[in-house]
This record gives C-alpha cells, structure tokens and sequence, in this order.
C-alpha cells in the first residue's frame, strides 16, 4: 500500500511539475525545424509552411468546432481534381503496388528516381495476405464489398484519397491529390483497388 502511495505522490509531484513548466516559445520550435533542414530544396522548404487548413486544425488540435470544420470541409472539396477522360477506376493491381510502395517525399529520393508511392499500408490493412500493416487508419478489408460499386461509391473513395479534409476535417490521413504525392491516375488504381470486386481487398 506504501508503494502505491509513494507512486501516487510521484505522479502527482511530475503533474504539478509539468504544469509549471513553461511552454516552449512558437518561434522556437519554427526556428528548430528549420534549422534542422538547411540545405533543403525549396520545393522541401515549403512544406514547412502550413496553409490555412493546417493553421486551422492545429489551433483546435484537429478538433474544429463545426462551423469550422464545415468551412475546413467546404474549402478542401473545391480543391479536389478528377481525371480528364471522366474514368475513377484504373488498375488494382497498380494500385496494390502503390499501396505497397513508400517511395517519395525524403531528401533521398531526390531527384525522384520513381513515381511515389502510397504506403497504404503503413496506416490501414487492405488485404488478408499482408499480415504487415498499421492500424492509424481503419481496416478497408471489403472495402468494395460493403459498400458497393456504385458510382457514388467510387466518386467518394477517389475524393477520400485525392483530399480527405473534404469528407472529414483535420483527417490524419495526407492529402494526396492536393499535395501532389500522387496523381489522379495513381489515385484511380488505388481507387479500383479498394472497389474492383477482383481485388484482394473484396476476396
């Protein structure tokens, strides 16, 4: 009983330490992170810079009230693309190869030498054979299945990939069109590969 007490003190004494602890100054941290970087390429150098939508869910640590979250919502649907020829569905097999691939984005793949890759996997479980997959994000096993192939169904994945801040503000999920890691064509494959009734996330 004496330890537990002991151990209640602890943590009281480090809760009431850490609250007088002062908070570390904005222009600190900004002047850390960019001086972590210093022969960083431009186009690196500015995806140190926020836009509004990031300022926004930073300021309400991702949980905007809704009146923001529908501003959020609203601004980030009108950014979204759609391919030229009209089509949402490509190849599943080129989207489970991009679901696989986590090239892209690090000072080592510059110049890029390959297309990006989605690292799906990295945050979601998309078929039963990959037993290596992280749970950050929800599992779309039978994303298809459950849902259906309608056209409603496919507009809404291709938009969930291409920007999901439009159908769920401050979303941890990267938004992929917006930023320019993928391309809508790499969208639409990953897009078949969630939806095409082939493909090993519908088996």
């Amino acid at each position: 009983m004496r330890f537990v007490c002991a151990l209640i003190a602890l943590a009281s004494a480090g809760a009431a330490f850490a609250q007088d602890k002062p908070a570390v100054e904005p222009a600190r941290v900004e002047a850390a992170i960019r001086s972590s970087w210093p022969a960083a390429s431009p186009d690196w150098q500015a995806r140190l810079v926020p836009d509004r939508t990031m300022e926004e869910c930073s300021a309400h640590a991702n949980s905007p009230p809704a009146a923001a979250s529908t501003a959020i919502q609203k601004r980030e649907g009108a950014t979204i693309v759609y391919p030229a020829d009209g089509k949402l569905l490509g190849d599943w097999k080129k989207g489970e190869a991009l679901a696989q691939s986590g090239y892209g984005l690090r000072f080592t793949d510059y110049p890029a030498r390959r297309p990006n890759g989605g690292n799906c996997y990295a945050c979601h479980q998309l078929t039963r054979q990959e037993v290596s997959f992280g749970t950050i994000g929800p599992s779309l096993l039978e994303y298809g299945k459950l849902r259906g192939s309608t056209p409603e169904a496919v507009k809404a994945a291709y938009e969930k990939i291409y920007n999901p801040h439009a159908t769920l503000a401050c979303s941890l999920m990267p938004r992929f069109g917006l930023n320019k890691v993928l391309t809508p064509e790499q969208i639409k494959n990953l897009v078949a590969l969630l939806m095409d009734k082939d493909s090993p996330v519908n088996q």
